[in-house]
């Protein structure tokens, strides 16, 4: 089992950066790649970004790339999503998950998940 717990959402004006937490916990936590979903009103869950187990691989959605960096550090059992040049698009709730696959770019391919946080970016 792990419990994920995000943090780190706020509000933020275009062109700003946020970094999100997700504190992990489970003893099998270092087992599982990590990924980074968000979810806007009225549109379906989409990735974002993906890092397997040991921090040596990292994936971006396309939309991303070049502004979000997903990190993990095994010692605090917490893996970040730093955003930099943040747009008004980027508004979402930003989901933390922990599953099997690398790099699992579906919501079904993650079998745990955190609660949220909301990220609003304003222009």
């Amino acid at each position: 089992q792990v419990q994920l717990v995000e943090s780190g959402g706020g509000l933020v004006q275009a062109g700003g950066s946020l970094r999100l937490s997700c504190a992990t916990s489970g003893r099998t936590y270092s087992r599982y790649h990590m990924g980074w979903f968000r979810q806007a009103p009225g549109k379906e869950r989409e990735f974002v970004a993906a890092i397997n187990w040991n921090g040596a691989s990292t994936y971006y959605a396309d939309s991303v790339k070049g502004r979000f960096t997903i990190s993990r550090d095994g010692a605090k059992n917490t893996v970040y999503l730093q955003m930099n040049s943040l747009k008004p698009e980027d508004t979402a709730v930003f989901y933390c998950a922990a599953g099997n696959y690398y790099p699992g770019l579906q919501p079904r391919e993650y079998g745990y998940w955190g609660q949220g946080t909301q990220v609003t970016v304003s222009s």
